[in-house]
């Protein structure tokens, strides 16, 4: 599996040790979730904003931006 680094604020790693441990996952498998849930959310997006209800998926999802097509 390829690794990668992300740089997160103290305040974003600490909710998220929170909410491992909550759901019995490693801090990793957490975010492994997180970005998962992010990915198919922002797959199932149509032409209007979805609203994410969860913070730190928030965090992970970005919105689509630019012109839109016709």
């Amino acid at each position: 599996m390829p690794q990668i680094t992300i740089s997160l604020s103290e305040d974003v790693f600490t909710r998220l040790k929170t909410r491992a441990k909550k759901n019995l996952l490693s801090t990793s498998e957490q975010i492994q979730d997180i970005v998962r849930r992010s990915m198919l959310s922002y797959k199932k997006t149509s032409s209007t904003p979805q609203k994410i209800d969860d913070s730190l998926v928030n965090i992970f999802s970005r919105q689509k931006k630019g012109k839109k097509r016709k």
